[in-house]
């Protein structure tokens, strides 16, 4: 059984000698050598700018609801917008990444990205909010994919969980600092004056990341022709294990879409009643995903790929159920290991997917990109309508579903690999005779 099979640490080879000098003539960057902070810190900002942006009307959506006069499930349009336009257009974006490269996409992404975000405290009405939202989400499409080839071709293999845990970590703190950043602002000025700190947020974060970020040295310039793009989809998607990773993160964000859409709304209500401000604040626990996604890769080195999602999504689901609780502190121990969970598990699952595929990177991460927002507008939109219908405990049961259908996938891995592990020594003794 190979270690990509089982998910274990690579084994080190016997001869440290020859290991030093493959590492020493390998030209990435690795921790340490030069490039590598500037390169992290670079792809970190871009990932604060990306979930900061991406997810800036969902702390607000009860004042957006009083405001604009709809229901919760109306105004979590505004998240859904945002995450299925990036869903849909991180394949073509991808494609223009392996043309173009990986460093233009990015920035022109951003670029767009905040510019929209600057636009969307003028929305007059809530078709035209979502309407921006969706557009914002598809100029961030550009960013997800093409950041994880980059890791991918840039950075040494062993490097590569940690890199992208820290691109994940990236996106925690985003998605933390907009939601608290938001609550406060919009307790004192409106959403509307909330969601326009934001975008300036992100305008400081796209032209710093542009300055750091290193040139590549390993980009290949790929074709255009949708020939070859349809080719090279339809080989990843014939890859059994990795229609399982984008399958398992697309579960993942369905619960974690799911719970943050609609928390804001629980919170508000008895026996709560928290006001704006404190709501907001309640985001800090995506501390715990920051430090839980940039620990993705000792986590994997000890328990393996599937251990690893063994353990986030069993995480996830004992949050789910603390959340039940009519008690604001297991609440929020609840959100906390929810958060932990769901990082630890995007991350493993994630940097896997650059490690499976053996060409086509962009494509192969835009794939799972696509899986894992269509994961987060369908959580978005499934976990309000359950909570409109059933409460926070109807949301708490999409959630549940979820998971279990990770875990079931997790197996189902496991099964798949030990029954090609059987038939590998009967294939040779037949190729012996």
């Amino acid at each position: 059984m190979t270690p990509a099979d089982t998910g274990a640490s690579t084994v080190v080879d016997a001869s440290s000698a020859a290991s030093d000098s493959l590492a020493s003539s390998d030209s990435r960057m690795a921790p340490g050598g030069p490039g590598y902070r500037r390169m992290s810190f670079a792809l970190f900002l871009a990932g604060v700018a990306t979930f900061a942006l991406l997810y800036s009307t969902q702390a607000l959506l009860p004042l957006i609801s009083g405001d604009l006069g709809v229901t919760a499930s109306d105004a979590s349009w505004t998240v859904a917008a945002a995450t299925g336009g990036l869903a849909v257009f991180v394949l073509p974006m991808s494609a223009l990444s392996e043309r173009f490269g990986r460093r233009t996409v990015m920035t022109a992404s951003l670029a767009v990205a905040v510019t929209v975000g600057l636009l969307v405290p003028f929305a007059p009405s809530l078709p035209a909010l979502v309407a921006l939202r969706a557009v914002q989400g598809a100029a961030l499409a550009g960013l997800p994919a093409s950041a994880t080839a980059y890791l991918a071709e840039e950075v040494r293999p062993r490097a590569l969980v940690t890199a992208i845990g820290l691109f994940v970590a990236g996106n925690s703190v985003g998605g933390m600092s907009g939601r608290i950043i938001t609550g406060w602002v919009a307790q004192e000025w409106g959403w509307r004056v909330a969601v326009g700190v934001i975008g300036l947020v992100a305008v400081a974060c796209a032209v710093a990341f542009r300055l750091l970020l290193p040139a590549p040295k390993h980009f290949t310039p790929g074709s255009l022709r949708p020939r070859v793009l349809v080719r090279t989809v339809r080989d990843h998607l014939a890859n059994p294990l990795l229609r399982r990773l984008y399958a398992i993160g697309a579960l993942f964000m369905t619960v974690f879409g799911g719970v943050y859409t609609v928390i804001g709304y629980r919170l508000a209500e008895a026996p709560f009643s928290l006001p704006q401000g404190l709501i907001g604040s309640i985001f800090l626990v995506y501390l715990v995903g920051t430090v839980s996604a940039s620990t993705a890769g000792r986590l994997v080195g000890r328990l393996g790929r599937r251990g690893a999602l063994y353990l986030g999504a069993g995480t996830t689901a004992v949050g789910l159920l603390l959340s039940l609780a009519p008690s604001l502190p297991l609440v929020l121990l609840g959100l906390v290991l929810i958060t932990a969970g769901f990082f630890a598990g995007h991350a493993v699952a994630s940097s896997a997917v650059g490690k499976t595929a053996q060409h086509g990177r962009a494509q192969a991460s835009a794939l799972y990109q696509s899986a894992y927002y269509v994961g987060s507008s369908a959580g978005s939109t499934v976990g309000a309508v359950a909570f409109h219908s059933g409460g926070w405990a109807g949301t708490v049961g999409v959630g549940v579903l979820a998971v279990l259908g990770v875990v079931a996938i997790t197996v189902s891995g496991s099964l798949a690999a030990r029954r090609q592990a059987g038939d590998a020594p009967v294939k040779a003794l037949s190729l012996s005779r």
